[in-house]
């Protein structure tokens, strides 16, 4: 991930409000000959995952800019953060800079307003109560007593909504990948159902191996251990192993140079551990999975290095974890395949909730076909009876022409003039009644 390295450097205690989340990819050892394979895709500027990031962003961005602002975020704690006292920095912030933070705001506002009016639509289209409380979620990092400029409540609103929400960003991505996992065994098992007795033993046989081979891999060192630590000084940065020392370690490995370790940087350091487990070559290794085992190592390292919680781990931190006791773990890492991720119980309940759903898609697709015979039926009524309407003004358009064509027919046949009071209009040589 590239960042600028003044926003880096002036957001740190910001860091837990837009710290991006991104995976480092596996190398691959290319001096094996093996047919070629589809690489990864290089690594994309990660995102924070909340649904308002972009205006998160931006907010930060620009206010990093103002040189007032830029100076206070310096010495800012996550404590005056958290508590409201830098937002009030917002009255000082040069008016230019105000005057963009107030359409962003409003930017956001039309955004969200959109997306809602959307969903509201599509919701009550659908025959489904709305949910106003969740629909008004969406709104809980915006202040609302001044729709149209970007105000300290805007800030500290900001602040404290992403604050909360990152929180629990990690606990999402767990429960997500839990969902993939009772996904992937469920499916599994419905491909075994449509197999015959032979073909399924074979899948089992071959589905067992797969799972000892991946579990056939070497000793995978705790995250952040000096064994973990060591063993990235030698084999990444080519050091003697019998000359490591952490400090030249920390500042090697601080790649922007900001005196922290961000989430990225410390991810970066389990690359070797991962590489034992997983490889994209192999067809018994789940990619998915082993970035989810490189976010159980961050989560790891930083409860136990991160001492003020502010998703950084300062050189101070670092060094004084170097100190403890866990430092020297032999013990090797528990990887996911020796940890259950979920229970009977809920691949019970998972699997009830797929079947509730496609019952649910069932009967609204029955009442789908309901509407569209209906609709049909409708059709047709109005075809015949706009085809009756064409019949009755053909049959109009008829009679009158008939009504027409004697006098027609008359005057193209030559018709001796009628003269008045002394003619027969027919029979010139008849008198007329009543005329000499």
């Amino acid at each position: 991930m590239v960042r600028g390295n003044s926003v880096v450097h002036c957001g740190l205690v910001l860091l837990s409000l837009w710290l991006c989340i991104q995976s480092v990819p596996i190398s691959v050892d290319r001096s094996k000959e093996k047919p070629p394979v589809q690489e990864l895709d290089p690594p994309q500027s990660a995102e924070t995952g909340l649904h308002y990031d972009r205006y998160l962003r931006e907010v930060i961005e620009f206010l990093e800019k103002d040189p007032h602002f830029k100076e206070k975020l310096k010495n800012a704690d996550m404590d005056d953060i958290k508590q409201g006292k830098l937002a009030k920095e917002l009255n000082f912030v040069q008016h230019n800079f105000r005057t963009k933070l107030d359409e962003l705001k409003r930017e956001e506002m039309n955004r969200l307003r959109m997306l809602i009016k959307v969903k509201h639509d599509i919701q009550g289209g659908s025959g489904r109560t709305v949910d106003h409380q969740v629909l008004l979620k969406q709104f809980e990092h915006l202040s609302h007593q001044n729709p149209n400029t970007f105000e300290v409540e805007d800030l500290d609103q900001l602040i404290q909504s992403a604050t909360k929400d990152l929180e629990n960003f990690d606990k999402d991505r767990h429960d997500e990948f839990k969902r993939y996992e009772m996904m992937k065994e469920h499916e599994r098992k419905e491909r075994l159902k449509t197999m015959n007795e032979e073909t399924r033993k074979q899948e089992e046989q071959h589905y067992e191996e797969l799972r000892k081979k991946h579990a056939d891999h070497a000793k995978v060192n705790h995250p952040g251990s000096e064994d973990q630590l060591k063993e990235v000084w030698q084999e990444t940065d080519g050091m003697d192993p019998d000359n490591f020392d952490p400090k030249t370690f920390f500042k090697m490995h601080d790649t922007n140079g900001d005196g922290f370790f961000d989430e990225s940087e410390l991810e970066a350091l389990f690359t070797k551990e991962l590489e034992k487990v997983y490889n994209p070559e192999n067809e018994e290794d789940d990619m998915v999975e082993m970035e989810e085992e490189r976010l159980r190592m961050r989560e790891h390292v930083m409860n136990e290095v991160d001492i003020n919680k502010d998703r950084l781990v300062s050189l101070s931190e670092f060094m004084a974890a170097t100190q403890k006791e866990e430092f020297l773990e032999k013990d090797e890492w528990e990887t996911l395949d020796q940890n259950p991720l979920y229970t009977e119980e809920e691949m019970r309940e998972y699997e009830q909730h797929l079947v509730n759903e496609e019952n649910d898609i069932n009967q609204k697709s029955v009442e789908l076909q309901k509407q569209r015979e209906e609709l049909e039926r409708k059709q047709e009524e109005l075809s015949a009876q706009k085809l009756g309407l064409q019949q009755a003004v053909e049959e109009m358009e008829r009679i009158k022409a008939e009504v027409k064509q004697p006098g027609a027919a008359v005057a193209a046949g030559g018709a001796p003039p009628v003269v008045p009071g002394n003619s027969h209009p027919l029979r010139p040589d008849v008198p007329v009644p009543g005329h000499s």
